[in-house]
């Protein structure tokens, strides 16, 4: 059976709050007549038993007791029967001193650095949303929980990419990569990323693969060569055929050292080819010439329209499809937000240096809200309170305390009878 919730007691005006209120207000007025009704009745026996006077005197001070705090209580919110009499309706009138005395005291008591630091200190926020996000997956409560999380940031995300400029936030993130791109030297990158792959014998495939690039490029090309080389033989030659022949011992030539170089690994072509790159990876790294060289090339390609514009339909595509990825619910990017967010609670529950560092940052990051915020926020308090009329702030302030002030008519009204009873008894012995 479901445990049965505690009803708050807020300014909201909560319906059971207020019929509480109302409830103990009747109470305390029928106290007060019940103590009228006793000091009537005990009036008319006094005659009869000395014993009734102890009641009479009772229920007399009771009633003084209890009209007093009536007044007092009834003063607070309006005038007493209707009728102005100073310092009654205490709150209405003096709503925004009110306002402002509130906004102080939580200034002072609440969103001071060393409040706030102090309240933080003493909680792991890190360990809450660990436990959050972890929980097991046959919780179906914590997994309702984490799909809403990622369907309200996958929709989030969606929204943004929409409602943001999509050429501005390519050229931003064109910009930011542009910047991070220029701060890296390429040229020994290429070359340690060269040398290592000699090293490892990794460059053998994409050798094999040039040779392989360039006879397919000799065979497509087989019409240009013979008419460069019909084109520079003289006229003997052309006269005699003798430049076809040529032309195909050239070609023969090629396709069979082409041929030799892919298929024997210890080619003497091959070494050479393996030495200039063994050279370009040396150079890349520590000849300043051939740095520059490299930077050059790379400012050059950055700068150069036709990369902007190529990457412009790359960020369009990529945008595009993270919308749509974003809104369909079938899609692989829930599953996968959900699981990082399952991986990111394990993280914030098991690792306590990083409990601890994001422990501080939020710390910190409080602190600095309430420094640098604490006034806007207090006077956002202070300005919501003085819009409220006097109708309203009396509403939910008394809607608040108000079975708690009944209660002090109830004490009065007792209270007052046991003074009054025993004054009574005072006069008597002496």
């Amino acid at each position: 059976m479901a445990a049965r919730k505690p009803v708050p007691l807020v300014f909201g005006g909560e319906p059971l709050t207020a019929d509480r209120a109302r409830t103990m207000r009747w109470t305390a007025t029928g106290l007060l007549v019940l103590m009228a009704a006793l000091f009537i009745g005990s009036k008319q026996l006094l005659e009869v038993h000395p014993g009734w006077g102890y009641l009479n005197a009772f229920a007399e001070a009771a009633m003084v007791g209890g009209l007093a705090d009536w007044f007092a209580v009834t003063a607070l919110f309006r005038h007493p029967l209707g009728l102005p009499i100073p310092h009654t309706a205490i709150i209405p009138e003096n709503k925004d001193r009110i306002a402002d005395t509130m906004a102080l005291f939580l200034r002072e008591n609440f969103l001071t650095p060393a409040v706030v630091a102090r309240r933080m200190s003493g909680m792991n926020v890190a360990g809450a949303i660990g436990d959050f996000l972890s929980a097991p997956r046959n919780d179906n409560e914590a997994l309702d929980n984490r799909s809403r999380i990622t369907s309200g940031a996958a929709e989030l995300l969606a929204e943004v990419l929409e409602s943001l400029d999509p050429d501005r936030l390519g050229n931003q993130v064109r910009t930011g990569l542009s910047n991070q791109v220029a701060k890296i030297d390429v040229s020994p990158l290429i070359g340690r990323m060269l040398e290592s792959a000699i090293a490892d014998g990794r460059h053998m495939p994409l050798m094999d693969g040039f040779i392989r690039w360039a006879g397919l490029t000799l065979e497509d090309n087989e019409e240009t060569v013979r008419e460069i080389i019909h084109a520079r033989a003289n006229a003997v030659l052309r006269w005699t055929g003798l430049d076809e022949r040529i032309s195909g011992s050239v070609l023969d030539g090629l396709y069979k050292l082409l041929a030799e170089v892919l298929v024997d690994p210890e080619h003497p072509l091959r070494g050479k080819i393996e030495e200039g790159l063994e050279k370009l990876a040396h150079d890349l790294q520590h000849d300043p010439k051939t740095r520059e060289r490299v930077e050059s090339m790379k400012r050059d390609l950055m700068e150069n329209p036709a990369v902007a514009e190529w990457w412009m339909g790359v960020w369009e595509r990529i945008r595009r499809s993270l919308i749509r990825r974003a809104r369909d619910p079938d899609s692989a990017l829930g599953e996968e937000m959900r699981k990082g967010l399952a991986e990111l609670g394990s993280a914030l529950k098991d690792d306590v240096r990083l409990q601890h560092q994001i422990n501080r940052f939020a710390r910190r990051t409080a602190v600095g809200i309430s420094t640098r915020y604490g006034g806007q926020i207090v006077q956002l308090v202070s300005e919501t309170v003085k819009r409220w009329d006097a109708v309203t702030i009396t509403g939910r302030i008394e809607s608040a305390v108000g079975r708690d002030l009944q209660f002090i008519r109830i004490n009065g009204t007792l209270v007052g009878g046991l003074v009054g009873v025993t004054i009574h008894a005072l006069d008597h012995v002496i």
